[in-house]
């Protein structure tokens, strides 16, 4: 479909509203944020540069993500509220174009909206918020916050790891146990006293070990080593990864997790799902929403914008709330992740049409 003026100038007016709305959120948000962490920021003496150059300007992304479902409405809802009072919509469909040949610019905004939703998702959240983790680690979380007691993981098939304590700050641990099972059989067992992580090689050096491998006979070979360097199949950083975090794990990292996990019997393992999807359909709720918003506002009314805004507005808290709703039962595996995020988008875009037949035209 070929593109022309007021195509180009409803596409312009769309993002120019949207961004102007987005940053004056954020500036706001940022406000708030300030005044309510400000005493954990002086009791740990965050520098005030990397408050701002740090902290601040990685979460942005985030915000901008989280946020956009609303901003966007809100923009769609405002402008084209401001069209239809104008009588421009009006002076469009007398003029011959179809409404759905002006909804063709704000779909064009839409997918140009929702192509960087996910790339934010993907790939830039990601990278900003391991930012903000590693500020929040310095200066906003206690020397305990990176010491754990009573590790117990299953590192690989058949192999079970269980540590007494580690303490991340300088990476050791004590109490190592580590046991190999041929289904119900236990094939080896090694214990160490002590254990330390050597982030430079990626390599675990017990001390005091005891190494024992079960024979076919029934026998036991035991063995002694002052020192022992192994390659353990795991990352300390495993022990302090915050399920709150998980935004800073782009799609290789996630996938990677989601079957490391489900290696290990893991009971995150709907949580780690859900949040992948939902970098897949949070992206196309920008179409149905952008298409409820134009529905509603296009069409022109005594009571001029504040009506249009009433419904949009509840409309869009009923959005919010399933979609939260159902992504919380598809973390706790109440529902299946893939259905769980795609349902708020199921359900809205009959919802959609509705607003789309009974729109002016």
């Amino acid at each position: 479909m070929k593109m022309n003026k007021l195509d180009w100038y409803i596409i312009k007016k769309f993002l120019q509203t949207f961004f102007v709305t987005v940053m004056l959120f954020v500036v706001i948000i940022m406000v708030f944020d300030v005044a309510e962490k400000l005493d954990d920021f002086l009791e740990k003496s965050a520098p005030l540069k990397e408050i701002f150059s740090v902290y601040y300007v990685n979460i942005i992304p985030s915000l901008l993500n989280t946020y956009s479902p609303i901003f966007i409405f809100i923009s769609v809802l405002y402008f084209t509220s401001r069209l239809a009072s104008r009588t421009e919509i009006i002076a469009m469909l007398a003029g011959g174009v179809s409404f759905r040949r002006i909804l063709f610019p704000f779909m064009l905004a839409s997918a140009l909206l929702a192509f960087g939703s996910y790339v934010l998702n993907a790939w830039v959240i990601p990278v900003t918020d391991k930012n903000r983790v590693r500020f929040e680690n310095t200066y906003m979380r206690d020397y305990y916050s990176k010491a754990k007691s009573t590790i117990f993981r299953q590192i690989k098939p058949g192999v079970i790891l269980y540590m007494e304590y580690f303490n991340n700050n300088d990476s050791s641990g004590v109490g190592v146990s580590l046991e190999e099972y041929k289904e119900k059989e236990l094939k080896s067992s090694l214990f160490g006293r002590f254990i330390r992580w050597s982030p430079q090689t990626k390599k675990w050096r017990l001390e005091m070990v005891w190494q024992r491998d079960f024979l076919p006979n029934g026998n036991q070979k035991i063995q002694y080593h002052s020192q022992l360097d192994t390659l353990i199949q795991f990352n300390p950083d495993d022990f302090f990864f915050r399920l709150e975090d998980v935004q800073s794990l782009n799609q290789t990292e996630l996938r990677a997790m989601i079957a490391k996990e489900k290696l290990r019997g893991s009971s995150n393992v709907d949580l780690l799902e859900t949040e992948l999807y939902r970098r897949y359909a949070s992206p196309f709720s920008t179409f149905i929403l952008v298409l409820i918003a134009v529905s509603v506002a296009g069409r022109k009314t005594r009571g001029g914008l504040g009506f249009s805004l009433g419904i949009g507005i509840f409309v869009i808290l009923f959005f919010l709330f399933f979609s939260k709703y159902f992504i919380s039962i598809g973390q706790t595996g109440g529902i299946i992740p893939y259905l769980a995020v795609w349902l708020p988008n199921l359900l809205f875009a009959p919802i959609a049409y509705v607003f789309y037949r009974f729109a002016q035209k």
